[in-house]
C-alpha cells in the first residue's frame, strides 16, 4: 500500500473515531470517550509520521528529477500535443506547478524535464 492511500484511511479512520467521540459525548459514556480519544491521539501521531514519509520521498524524487541535464518550460503546442513530444524525447519527465512535485520544485510552468536537450 502506498503512503498516500496510508495516509487516506488513517483520515477516514480519524474522521470516524471524531464522529464516535462525538456520539460517547452525547451519550455521556466517559470510559469510550476516553478510550476514543486515546485513539486519535495516536492516529494522530501515525498520520503526522506518514506525511512526514511522504515528504521526503516527494523531495527525494524532487532531487532526482531536477538533477536531469536538461529542463525548460513546455510551449502551449507542445502541452497539446503531449504523446508525440513523450515519443520524441526519451526519458521525458513533465511536471505540472499545481501538483504535490511541482510546488515542490517552486515551478511556475509546466516544465519537462530530460537527460538530453529537446
Amino acid at each position: 500500500m502506498s503512503v498516500k492511500d496510508e495516509l487516506q484511511k488513517a483520515h477516514n479512520q480519524l474522521d470516524k473515531l471524531r464522529h464516535k467521540l462525538t456520539a460517547a459525548n452525547r451519550a455521556e459514556a466517559l470510559d469510550v470517550s476516553a478510550r476514543v480519544e486515546q485513539d486519535i491521539k495516536k492516529l494522530n501521531k501515525k498520520i503526522t509520521s506518514l506525511k512526514q514519509k511522504q515528504g521526503k520521498q516527494l523531495g527525494a524524487k524532487g532531487e532526482q528529477i531536477s538533477s536531469l541535464k536538461f529542463h525548460r518550460e513546455l510551449t502551449k503546442a507542445e502541452q497539446a500535443d503531449m504523446g508525440a513530444l513523450k515519443k520524441r524525447v526519451k526519458g521525458l519527465v513533465v511536471v505540472h506547478p499545481l501538483t504535490a512535485l511541482g510546488r515542490e520544485l517552486k515551478l511556475e510552468a509546466v516544465t519537462g524535464y530530460a537527460p538530453k536537450s529537446f
